[in-house]
């Protein structure tokens, strides 16, 4: 997004939307957190390697790659990480997010999360 304003221009990287995606993905119950898979996905080193991000000037098209818990309904999982992926981008960005593509690429135990938080 770059504008033309009397102050100057205004650009947000593909970092930035990357990191407030991965940000509202995580907010999503179901979403796999502390396992050794979603931290390379998720993990402080290419914390945003799971995301890619299309954009124009005004509009974005985002494709994520998520984990989930065992036992939780993958599809309402799914949207609603788009639901929450899309809002939070709009709100920080200004950007029109055109679609918010999820693919599923594992599925965690519930007892492997909480042995890799300990």
């Amino acid at each position: 997004m770059s504008e033309n304003k009397v102050n100057g221009q205004i650009q947000i990287s593909d970092e930035v939307i990357g990191v407030i995606a991965v940000t509202a993905a995580m907010e999503v119950d179901g979403v796999a957190e502390g396992n050794k898979g979603f931290t390379e996905f998720f993990g402080k080193k290419g914390q945003t390697r799971c995301v890619k991000i299309a954009k124009d000037e005004n509009e974005a098209v985002l494709d994520m790659d998520i984990i989930v818990k065992f036992g939780t309904k993958v599809q309402a999982v799914a949207e609603e990480v788009q639901k929450k992926v899309k809002n939070a981008v709009e709100t920080m960005t200004g950007f029109h997010v055109v679609v918010v593509n999820v693919s599923v690429s594992g599925i965690v135990k519930e007892k492997a999360v909480k042995a890799e938080e300990e």
